[in-house]
């Protein structure tokens, strides 16, 4: 392989993982906030957070530039990364490969549950006008089907996890944890991030199934 298709390969590595972590990762990390506050009942959620939003100026040139082409581009340069079989050269040991296969192979998954969280939430909201006028109603009807709060567990572990390992990995990569002593204070620091995440994350699904007389209580 020519240098310039290697040094392209390399600064292509450098913008996906930046963009992983800056738009997407802050992102996710507003969006589990946001969904949090389905704690505080239908009203709260409906008006004040989802209503908010939709009246923000811009809102469809936000989401197209600084949410979806950011997330297309990371997801299919990692696909692209895996249907190539170009791994990052290995040298941080057997635990580092492992955690950069299931990087992978997180990602994949995440794929496929971004399909199913925005066809339920977005497209449907775009079909039916009272979806988005009750989007916490249409949550939690579809999260009191256990099928689907599973894969919505699912679906925010993998989030999470992919989030928080890749914030280790990027500081491997971008030369910010060069020694391994530093290296594993760090994981260890994304790791309680990750579980903070996590638990963030399941108090906002677990405040659409409660009734919404209860949700200011949690």
């Amino acid at each position: 392989m020519s240098a310039s298709i290697e040094n392209r390969h390399f600064l292509l590595r450098r913008v996906h993982s930046l963009v992983g972590l800056v738009p997407v990762g802050a992102f996710l990390i507003f969006h589990l906030w946001e969904n949090s506050q389905s704690r505080l009942g239908a009203e709260h959620f409906n008006q004040q957070v989802v209503g908010a939003l939709q009246g923000l100026n811009y809102l469809p040139v936000i989401e197209i530039v600084f949410i979806a082409l950011p997330l297309l581009f990371h997801a299919g340069y990692g696909l692209g990364i895996i249907v190539s079989g170009r791994a990052e050269p290995l040298r941080y040991g057997y635990a580092r490969s492992r955690f950069y296969w299931l990087q992978r192979l997180s990602g994949i998954g995440l794929i496929l549950f971004l399909l199913l969280h925005v066809g339920l939430t977005r497209i449907a909201g775009l079909i039916d006008p009272a979806i988005r006028a009750d989007l916490f109603g249409h949550m939690q009807a579809a999260l009191s089907q256990p099928w689907v709060l599973a894969l919505y567990l699912v679906g925010l572990l993998l989030a999470v996890f992919h989030l928080a390992n890749g914030l280790s990995t990027a500081a491997i990569v971008w030369g910010l944890t060069t020694s391994a002593d530093a290296q594993r204070r760090f994981g260890w620091f994304c790791a309680g991030f990750g579980l903070l995440l996590a638990a963030l994350g399941v108090h906002g699904l677990i405040g659409f199934l409660i009734a919404p007389g209860l949700g200011a209580a949690l």
